[in-house]
């Protein structure tokens, strides 16, 4: 068994999909890692905080730009995926602006919670239907959004942040109990 076989069966137990330019990003972590300055430019960085925190806003727990995801998502992004996979990031992140642009005439960072919760919901529509469309090859990009969403949980999940306040979470656990009761509502536990 391969690395990518073991994340996308660590995946399928956890009950998720794993997309394709995740995996590569996964397998392919390089300490250099290419140069994209556009990923490190400040508007860039700001609408990313904008599009984490419209994903995962901040309740009784802390948002994703609390946990900086958008920081997270910026460094996975310049380390670890292909040239080919940041340029549909950062065409997506123009393509997120330009539908606030057209709706609302203000860019995106400038909108309020409730018109980027409806532009994002919209993109989300359009990355379900890019997915299950049937004349999909092998080798089409990811969605953009899929990639955001994908680097969103992980990021705020593995955070310090999500980890802790959003999940159950016990520094040194006790014996491994396999049928614990689940309430309705309460919260899933931490790695």
């Amino acid at each position: 068994m391969n690395r990518r076989e073991a994340i996308r069966n660590v995946a399928i137990l956890l009950g998720s999909a794993v997309s394709a330019s995740t995996l590569s990003a996964l397998e392919g972590c390089n300490p250099k890692g290419p140069d994209n300055y556009a990923l490190q430019a400040p508007e860039t960085k700001k609408m990313l905080a904008e599009i984490v925190e419209t994903i995962i806003p901040e309740t009784d727990t802390p948002g994703a730009k609390t946990a900086k995801v958008d920081e997270f998502i910026a460094l996975m992004l310049n380390d670890c995926y292909k040239p080919e996979d940041q340029q549909v990031v950062l065409d997506g992140l123009k393509k997120i602006d330009d539908a606030a642009q057209k709706q609302f005439k203000k860019p995106f960072v400038d909108l309020t919670a409730e018109q980027k919760t409806g532009i994002l919901t919209e993109i989300d529509k359009e990355r379900i239907a890019y997915n299950k469309r049937e004349n999909k090859k092998e080798k089409d990009p990811t969605h953009y959004f899929q990639i955001l969403k994908e680097l969103t949980l992980t990021g705020y999940f593995t955070s310090e942040a999500g980890a802790t306040k959003a999940l159950r979470y016990v520094q040194v656990p006790g014996k491994y109990e396999g049928c614990i009761p689940y309430a309705k509502g309460q919260k899933a536990w931490a790695m």
